[in-house]
């Protein structure tokens, strides 16, 4: 068992629901795989096109038994199960799960990087991973360090972690 740690966001309603719904969803999704804990829910600008809503962002951490391989083709069947499509780079999505950190992996290839890529950057990411585990440190580094851990810029808490025990 290793645990992991998962990036959710979504931004467009679909016939399955609206955001919070197919984040919530997406938890239930994750609770199949083991213990599970969710961070606070965030809303966050789009980073890529400004034309689209605003997201909605948590972290989850799970303690899994599968390989990286193996989570990040679970990962696409639960956004496959929210409706995703892929209509552009960095563009809408009714769900986009990432797998942000995994307990004594790092790895990089062509379609899977972990810790994944700008981890350290974005306020969207970095918020919820210090909601589970204020320690987290990436190559040595203390996420809580981080200058965008210190400021609220383009990121408001919406929701403490109970939002994703409510029923779907």
């Amino acid at each position: 068992m290793a645990l992991a740690w998962i990036g959710l966001g979504s931004n467009v309603s679909n016939q399955l629901g609206d955001p919070r719904e197919l984040l919530c969803a997406a938890v239930a999704g994750l609770r199949q795989l083991g213990d599970v804990r969710v961070s606070s829910l965030y809303s966050s600008a789009p980073m890529g096109p400004q034309d689209q809503p605003d997201y909605l962002n948590a972290a989850a951490v799970v303690d899994t038994d599968l390989a990286p391989y193996e989570l990040l083709a679970y990962l696409h069947t639960l956004e496959q199960a929210a409706g995703r499509q892929r209509v552009r780079r960095w563009g809408e999505r009714s769900l986009d799960l990432d797998i942000l950190l995994m307990q004594g992996v790092q790895m990089q290839q062509p379609d899977l990087i972990i810790p994944h890529i700008g981890v350290m950057q974005r306020a969207f990411v970095v918020q919820p991973l210090l909601d589970l585990d204020d320690a987290l440190q990436v190559d040595g580094i203390y996420l809580r360090d981080l200058a965008i851990a210190q400021s609220t810029e383009g990121i408001r808490r919406i929701e403490q972690s109970q939002w994703a025990d409510a029923p779907i």
